[in-house]
């Protein structure tokens, strides 16, 4: 034997045997050391998303009832079934916490969720009595933000539900909304440029050249439909006939005038004609609006509904041709103030996937002597307001299902909403989210 191993000492072979054996169990540590590190990095990411996500629905219990924590641990056990990666019933937590911490500054409805769980690591757990510990700790609260918004997308879906196109320059001094939860809710094409204090989604946001806002406010929570109880009533609607007329302005009528109420079956304003209505409801009963002229709205509304109080009675919409123009100032007393145009809501969506297209229903024309002060309100269909000229919408505010904007050139300058003639503001909600 002492001479074997004189001579595997003196082979070079042999002294490359030896040394190899002698790092063969650092390099087996060195790789079992690896392992673990990744797998524990790994659960400890797991079980950090699983406690981001429980934080956030806490959070969103307590805004439902009003602040008060009774059922929180409840949706925070909810989501924990739901959304921790990890095998709960093998390696169940051996810790769960949720607190409630004060409100701090604009932090409000706090929740705090720490986790943690005992997992044997495959290398390790040789030389370990017990399995490490992995903790983690996510705390959510709701953030209030200021802002208001002259325009609100209803979408409530996964498709996009304000889009710019075209080379028209938008610039609004207030801010954008849009209840789409898709990961591209607002999106900007081609070489329109928007301008907006705010742009807001309750889905994501993909930053655009075609944006200029002061802050991007994806994943807010989505806001309510602010005229949602407003509908004409039954007396409003005892205006319309059993068969009523249909309003067509041509040579013999261009120019006139009409005060409300007044109820039509459709409204058409020909080419290069002229029409005023003021003072009063005007009500369209199943038809549209087709505007090749001017129509002017002195302190009126414009209402697209239908006398028959049926669930699919037809609702018409508003079309404007290239060279229509509409100048519209809303009541700014009473049950309707602040509404310049109203869709009722029964109109049936002309895009069913709810895909955002220029083939749109409702088409609003901004030019150099279009001016609206109200609300313009689609919250069933689809809006594309084509801006082709320096038009100003002078205290102006958008409620629809889908924005379209687009145009070829100039600037349409867009105020925002004001008390004073008669339109409640839109103000931006609170939006959840981790803190520190």
């Amino acid at each position: 034997m002492r001479n074997f191993m004189t001579k595997i000492w003196h082979d070079k072979r042999g002294n490359s045997l030896i040394l190899a054996a002698a790092a063969l169990p650092l390099l087996i540590g060195s790789a079992g050391l690896a392992t673990d590190t990744i797998q524990w990095a790994l659960w400890k990411r797991q079980l950090q998303r699983a406690a981001d996500s429980a934080a956030i629905a806490g959070v969103y219990d307590r805004v439902a009832a009003d602040s008060a924590t009774t059922g929180t641990a409840a949706a925070v056990d909810k989501d924990l079934g739901l959304n921790n990666s990890l095998d709960s019933t093998k390696y169940p937590l051996v810790t769960k916490q949720v607190t409630f911490p004060a409100d701090a500054g604009t932090q409000k409805n706090q929740v705090r969720v720490e986790l943690a769980v005992q997992r044997p690591l495959s290398f390790s757990s040789m030389f370990m009595a017990n399995a490490p510990l992995i903790t983690t700790r996510a705390q959510a609260a709701t953030v209030s933000s200021a802002g208001e918004f002259c325009v609100l997308s209803l979408q409530n879906n996964s498709k996009t539900g304000i889009q710019a196109t075209g080379s028209a320059t938008i610039v609004m001094d207030c801010g954008m909304m849009t209840n789409s939860t898709s990961t591209n809710a607002a999106a900007g094409q081609g070489s329109a440029s928007v301008t907006a204090t705010t742009l807001a989604a309750a889905g994501g946001i993909q930053q655009s050249s075609n944006w200029t806002v002061d802050a991007y406010q994806p994943y807010s929570p989505a806001l309510d439909d602010p005229y949602a109880a407003l509908e004409p009533d039954a007396s409003e609607l005892s205006t319309c006939a059993t068969s009523p007329p249909s309003l067509t302005v041509n040579n013999t009528n261009s120019g006139g005038e009409m005060t409300g109420p007044q109820c039509f079956s459709s409204l058409s304003i020909g080419s290069n004609r002229s029409y005023t209505l003021r003072d009063g409801l005007f009500i369209i009963s199943g038809g549209s609006v087709n505007i090749q002229g001017t129509l002017n709205l002195i302190n009126a509304t414009l209402i697209l509904t239908n006398k028959d109080g049926g669930a699919t009675a037809p609702i018409g919409s508003l079309d404007m041709n290239a060279g229509g123009e509409m100048n519209a100032t809303a009541p700014t007393t009473g049950k309707w103030a602040g509404m310049a145009i109203y869709q009722d809501r029964r109109a049936v969506d002309n895009s069913p996937t709810g895909n955002i297209s220029s083939n749109s229903p409702n088409k609003i024309n901004g030019n150099s002597t279009n001016k609206i002060t109200g609300v313009v309100y689609f919250p069933s269909q689809q809006v594309t307001y084509n801006g082709n000229g320096t038009g100003t919408a002078t205290c102006t505010q958008f409620v629809a299902k889908r924005i379209y904007w687009s145009g070829n050139t100039g600037m349409n300058n867009f105020t925002a909403n004001c008390d004073l003639v008669g339109i409640t503001a839109i103000q931006s909600s609170l939006r959840v989210r981790l803190v520190a």
